[in-house]
């Protein structure tokens, strides 16, 4: 009989060493981990984290695992919720988007808190990092029309791999960690609606949660819980349930060979991913050939067909929430057009309420593309053409973003944007110390790590 899915997963995870990992990976790791760190302290300010925050620390428990900056401790499950919405919640962590999208790095928190639990080296956090992405982005690409086009959100992929991070820290063996995906994915199937028309907190959320359950997974598989082995391919599995067209190689062939991590792409906007090569045309526009923001009449977004679709939702054009104006299109390029840029402030409530955003949303429009649909996701082509009130008429075409692998963020760039979202929180002393025990991260423990990340 014919290994499961899960079992391969499973005892690739159990199989791989540190030592095996080239450099390369190792050092794109601990991009990501720095990244991921600057995201969480960038989400310590956030309403929706200080609520899940407060309601865990009335519930108390085991001081197992700690919180990014905040240093309070809490049981592994829930701190790695805690994490993980941190890390999420200014929607400005990583991306990789081919049938479907997804951000690794909110699985991070699952190998750091377990990690932190069993004082596991951070050698150890390292190479469960790099399973996150491996397997993450392999889901991303499984399922041929993705899960995402089948109404589905993405945070259906991380049930299986969060419980198979938690598991290789917590020492597992390949039959335990094959039940604790069975278990995790039996259970936490999210619904597309999260992403759809009028967005909360939700959507932000459901990713941690899908982590958090993962990590309770493996938990119980340690204790001796079990779970359905055949979760993806059996009689009413995963495979089964969510109609045809999958391509089990994607998931599993070739392991080993080469490094997913490396194909992954970071944020350069806190927004919706399918927004930033739009943001970046738009910028470069308006910056070449200085253009006024009242001289500015229509402007045209020609996109994929399912950009228009998320983006240009008709509750995008007037956003009453955060969560809902980063996933906006027309808000992400008002607030461009004001402001000449697109930080996390751009979606305070203050910046919400600026009158010269809502004077120019209404004058852009967006128009699907056929041909750019084929291009998709190999690129993510975008044609922003301005108007002016003179008759003038400006365009600017783009393939991909900054911080796509094929134009990725420099160390500069990833410098100004830990710098920025942590400043409020860390000394520049603190910002550099921050970064160097990152860097040499894999010469300490996960206890001492994490102790280091306390404002």
């Amino acid at each position: 009989m014919d290994k499961t899915l899960s079992r391969q997963m499973a005892e690739f995870a159990v199989g791989l060493e540190f030592e095996e990992l080239p450099a390369n990976v190792v050092h794109e790791a601990k991009r990501y981990l720095y990244d991921s760190i600057g995201c969480a302290y960038g989400g310590y300010h956030t309403k929706d984290v200080s609520i899940l925050r407060n309601l865990y620390m009335k519930m108390r428990g085991y001081p197992e695992a700690t919180l990014i900056a905040f240093g309070d401790k809490l049981p592994a499950v829930n701190a790695a919720l805690v994490n993980s919405l941190m890390i999420r919640a200014l929607d400005f962590n990583d991306i990789y988007w081919r049938e479907d999208p997804s951000h690794p790095s909110d699985i991070i928190p699952a190998a750091l808190a377990i990690g932190e639990m069993v004082e596991a080296s951070m050698k150890e956090i390292l190479t469960g990092i790099v399973l996150a992405y491996e397997f993450e982005q392999r889901l991303c690409e499984f399922a041929k029309p993705g899960v995402r086009e089948r109404k589905w959100h993405h945070a259906t992929l991380t049930q299986f791999v969060s419980p198979l991070v938690a598991g290789k820290l917590l020492g597992l063996n390949a039959d335990q960690i094959t039940h604790a995906i069975g278990i995790s994915g039996c259970h936490n199937h999210t619904i597309g609606c999260v992403t759809a028309g009028k967005l909360t907190m939700m959507k932000n959320t459901v990713d941690p949660m899908a982590v958090q359950a993962g990590v309770f997974a493996a938990l119980l598989a340690r204790d001796g819980y079990s779970g359905t082995e055949a979760v993806f391919e059996g009689k009413e599995g995963f495979m089964q349930c969510f109609g045809p067209d999958w391509d089990e190689s994607a998931l599993v062939g070739n392991l080993g060979q080469s490094w997913k991590i490396l194909e992954c792409s970071m944020k350069a906007f806190p927004t919706e991913a399918l927004t930033h090569t739009h943001l970046s045309a738009l910028l470069k526009v308006l910056k070449d050939n200085n253009i006024a923001t009242d001289a500015i009449e229509e402007v045209t977004v020609t996109t994929i067909a399912r950009a228009c679709d998320i983006l240009f939702d008709p509750h995008k054009y007037r956003p009453t929430s955060r969560e809902t104006a980063d996933h906006s299109l027309p808000y992400c390029l008002a607030a461009a057009i004001v402001d000449r840029q697109v930080t996390t402030q751009s979606f305070s409530d203050e910046k919400m309420k600026d009158p010269r955003i809502w004077a120019v949303i209404d004058k852009i429009k967006g128009e699907a593309s056929v041909e750019f649909e084929k291009m998709f996701p190999a690129k993510q082509p975008s044609r922003v053409t301005v108007k002016t009130t003179d008759g003038q008429v400006y365009s600017e075409y783009l393939e991909y973003p900054k911080g796509d692998p094929r134009e990725p963020m420099t160390e500069d760039d990833l410098d100004a944007k830990f710098n920025s979202l942590t400043a409020p929180l860390l000394s520049p002393d603190n910002q550099r110390r921050v970064k160097e025990m990152i860097f040499s991260c894999e010469t300490m423990d996960a206890v001492k790590f994490m102790a280091g990340l306390k404002k």
